[in-house]
């Protein structure tokens, strides 16, 4: 018999925050295909003998995308119960879709378990709301790291200076310097608020702020790294006025 695949997101790092399923289905699985962000906390919860780490390794390497797909086909018809493990959500620049399709393709059973999104997450347990009725009634979600072998960028971030809402980023944290230039050009106020929040949910969350003109030189100077968050626009001033009761 084929196995089933679960498409599983781990949500944005605190184990506390897995979805009921998403635990279940990590305590049932025969094999478990991770990459690093779900995070140690949760990864470590998974015994080792059932573990395959298909993410970056160190020297820059990573598993080809390819090989994934391949992998989860091969494990399922093994009759394997395999859980592909995402940070996040898997279908929120996750390649849950990628997978999906490559699973449906080769009539390989699977199911989609939702997890809470970073780029949302990240920020609200930072005391940054993503939508605010005194601020902003629309949030956009944009990744930072798209396809290098795209021949140009598809994100249109004049398009999206002029849409006066919340800009959120993910996998921002190296390409800051030239989005939030492009923002400027496309006449985003410089003055706008910016926050990179830094493993949102897990020990070490660091949070910094500054403006769109400023945020470049704090990310340096506080020595921001990934897996970060960008928040851009009014609602990251919000921080400010809950930060002292925030339990986190």
């Amino acid at each position: 018999m084929t196995g089933t695949v679960y498409l599983v997101g781990s949500g944005p790092g605190d184990p506390e925050l897995l979805t009921v399923k998403a635990r279940r289905l990590l305590d049932e699985a025969d094999v478990v295909l991770h990459d690093k962000l779900p995070g140690p906390d949760i990864l470590e919860t998974i015994p080792d003998a059932k573990r395959e780490d298909v993410g970056k390794r160190a020297g820059g390497e990573r598993t080809p995308q390819s090989e994934i797909n391949e992998r989860l086909v091969e494990l399922a018809r093994e009759g394997e119960q395999v859980v592909r493990l995402k940070g996040g959500d898997p279908f929120v620049f996750g390649r849950g879709g990628e997978e999906m399709e490559y699973l449906a393709d080769h009539e390989v059973p699977f199911e989609v378990v939702p997890g809470v999104t970073s780029p949302l997450a990240a920020p609200a347990v930072a005391g940054i709301p993503a939508t605010h009725r005194d601020f902003v009634s629309s949030v956009t979600l944009v990744t930072g790291h798209e396809d290098p072998t795209k021949a140009e960028s598809s994100v249109d971030w004049s398009a999206l200076a002029a849409t006066g809402g919340t800009l959120v980023v993910l996998m921002g944290v190296g390409k800051l310097p030239e989005y939030t230039r492009e923002l400027r050009e496309a006449g985003m106020d410089p003055a706008t608020p910016v926050a990179l929040v830094e493993r949102g949910t897990r020990p070490g969350q660091t949070v910094a702020t500054g403006t769109l003109e400023t945020i470049v030189d704090v990310r340096d100077a506080e020595g921001i790294e990934p897996p970060a968050v960008t928040v851009i626009g009014e609602v990251a001033r919000v921080r400010e006025d809950v930060e002292a009761f925030l339990d986190a």
